[in-house]
């Protein structure tokens, strides 16, 4: 089983009738040191002026991005690269971050590599502290800039310290 930690930036906040942008990966691993970032052109003309902006790109350059269907299918061989056994989608907020990959890989690859489970880190946490008010993001090292492989490292280096705080997880 390999975790991998994902985050999705979007045009908007309607899957199907909205666009990802783009989406950042990170195997959790000793080093973090294997990442994947992909960028997915517009499958709708509706978007969001504000919500495109958090991704720091125009409409125009969105539009340049390679179809999803080509977007997905590298992801998709990526990780089969780099799993060991079933690959674990875990995010910060994975009623996002899963449903958008979930969409995307089922529309536009055929089937979804990480199934229908994900994790959240925020719960994971909670859970460790035995506290639902707990709060995590303290323990990121990188800052969160909404480049989505920032994000998902920030996440990953957060759930590297919870694992030497005592959270059960293989890091391979």
């Amino acid at each position: 089983m390999s975790y991998f930690i994902v985050d999705v930036e979007s045009d908007g906040p309607i899957i199907g009738k909205h666009s990802m942008v783009c989406f950042g990966v990170v195997k959790l691993t000793p080093k973090l040191d294997t990442t994947f970032y992909g960028q997915v052109k517009p499958i709708s003309g509706y978007y969001v002026e504000d919500a495109l902006a958090v991704s720091g790109f125009s409409r125009e350059e969105h539009q340049l991005f390679p179809e999803a269907r080509f977007a997905m299918a590298d992801f998709a061989e990526w990780l089969k690269k780099h799993s060991v056994g079933k690959p674990i989608l875990i995010s910060d907020n994975n009623g996002y971050d899963a449903s958008w990959i979930n969409f995307y890989f089922h529309t536009f690859y055929g089937s979804n590599p990480f199934g229908w489970s994900s994790r959240r880190i925020g719960d994971l946490y909670c859970g460790m502290m035995k506290d639902t008010y707990s709060n995590w993001k303290h323990l990121r090292k990188t800052r969160h800039t909404h480049h989505p492989v920032d994000d998902a490292m920030g996440n990953a280096e957060a759930l590297l310290k919870m694992k030497d705080m005592g959270l059960k997880i293989d890091v391979k």
